[in-house]
């Protein structure tokens, strides 16, 4: 079974944990059995193999988060890089000819294409498989999974079955209604949309050839900017006559805001955090190194984080968007495929940044124009290459660079640098990559 894990989202509305580079199902916020955490993206994939260890995993994911995914799952799956946001069909079309034209991915062979960061039980990843035989039986050109609704929600589509079995074909789709609407579809047996989508790769190849002008995978590639923006339900979904959908009855929640999160978080606070008893019904995050102490707080939701402090009533959280947009900051944390860089300070003419790399790990050969760095090394063993020139490095070892020298750290364990960068501009596209390494790597 192949599945491609949808992963885009802005970061918005789980601010100021997420941002840009840093969405919701980057977040480990999840207990894991070891006593560690978990993301959203990293338990999703754990569940997936839980259920069958030989599904072949592609996430569809930009540019800007694929460094996470390197970071959070290694090798263990492949990665579509989108060029730029197009919405769903566009970029299942780019997956499936990923699959196709660079995995070699059979045309009769089922995929399943579904979101990265619903929260869910293992008995939903086993529903995939259900989807999988549906597809192989060939009864339909395209199998939906419907999520037997709880009450009546005003925020999902409807699919609106023939029948109340649990498999049926699709008599129409519905869009977000009222909730007086959402109870009369719920008395015809109507099924939460859940953007889930199984097809034999051969149907969506033909669909996306029909309807993109392009050749093969790295034609769409190339073009991809070019490409009209359409959501999958509108360019293929309501035109397409040949549908079942399978009714799912299990644990499934959408945790896109602040108050659903809380709901399924495991633990009440995360990080250096103080309740007093009078305290109710409150969740904190803090990923600041400094202790937060709540006293009397009902009904919160409080999450720190060095891009900025959140305190928010829950049921209020889901309507931060608008705020959040008028809030302009730098990133100051992001995960890379070599670890993470986190803005310690940052003022005008100099920026402190702590960097943190995997064991075997490295940073590109690069170099900036407008600014001189300096290397602290406060943990760990590696080497620096400036110019050519290597040099083994360790704790307490400082080591400078000047604007223009090529350069790259290379951890042979686990490493923390503090890295001073010094300079009239400091910015993120003051940054040079050549492809030499050193000699080395």
């Amino acid at each position: 079974m192949n599945i491609i894990l949808l992963s885009g989202g802005s970061g918005k509305r789980l601010w100021p944990l997420s941002n840009n580079v840093r969405s919701k199902q980057f977040l480990k916020l999840f207990r894991k059995q070891d006593g560690g955490y978990e993301s959203m993206v990293q338990r999703v994939y754990r569940q997936i193999m839980a259920v069958d260890e030989k599904t072949e995993v592609t996430i569809a994911t930009s540019h800007s988060q694929s460094s996470s995914i390197r970071n959070q799952l290694g090798d263990k799956v492949s990665i579509c890089v989108e060029p730029c946001r197009r919405d769903t069909f566009p970029a299942m079309a780019l997956a499936t000819a990923f699959l196709a034209d660079e995995r070699h991915v059979s045309r009769d062979e089922c995929v399943i294409v579904c979101p990265v960061d619903p929260y869910v039980e293992d008995t939903y990843f086993q529903a995939l498989k259900q989807l999988e035989q549906l597809v192989e039986e060939g009864n339909a050109n395209l199998v939906l999974m419907g999520i037997e609704p709880s009450y009546p929600a005003d925020k999902y589509g409807y699919i609106i079955p023939a029948e109340k079995a649990s498999v049926s074909k699709v008599l129409e789709f519905k869009e977000k209604p009222n909730v007086e609407k959402a109870k009369e579809y719920l008395q015809q047996g109507a099924l939460w949309n859940a953007g889930v989508f199984a097809f034999k790769l051969g149907y969506l190849l033909d669909k996306a050839h029909e309807l993109i002008d392009f050749t093969d995978y790295r034609d769409l590639f190339g073009k991809f900017e070019t490409v009209k923006k359409i959501s999958f339900d509108y360019a293929v979904v309501e035109n397409e006559p040949s549908i079942e959908v399978l009714r799912y009855i299990g644990g499934w929640r959408d945790v896109g805001t602040w108050n659903m999160m809380a709901e399924v978080m495991t633990d009440q606070t995360l990080g250096e955090v103080i309740l007093d008893e009078t305290c109710v019904n409150t969740n904190v995050v803090n990923e600041l190194n400094i202790p937060l102490l709540c006293m009397g707080t009902k009904d919160l939701i409080i999450a720190a984080s060095g891009d900025g402090i959140l305190v928010a009533d829950k049921e209020r959280s889901g309507y931060m968007k608008p705020y959040v947009d008028k809030i302009e900051t730098d990133i100051r944390f992001a995960e890379k495929s070599w670890g993470t860089y986190t803005v310690l300070d940052a003022q005008p003419g100099s920026q402190t940044v702590k960097i943190s790399l995997h064991a075997g790990s490295r940073l590109s050969y690069h170099a900036h124009q407008f600014r001189d760095e300096v290397w602290t090394v406060v943990k760990g063993r590696g080497c620096t290459v400036i110019d050519d020139m290597e040099q083994e490095v360790r704790p307490g070892d400082t080591v400078s660079i000047a604007a223009g020298c090529v350069h790259t750290l290379i951890a042979d364990t686990e490493m923390d640098v503090i890295e001073t960068q010094i300079g009239e501009e400091i910015s993120s596209t003051d940054k040079r990559v050549f492809e030499r390494q050193a000699k080395k790597v």
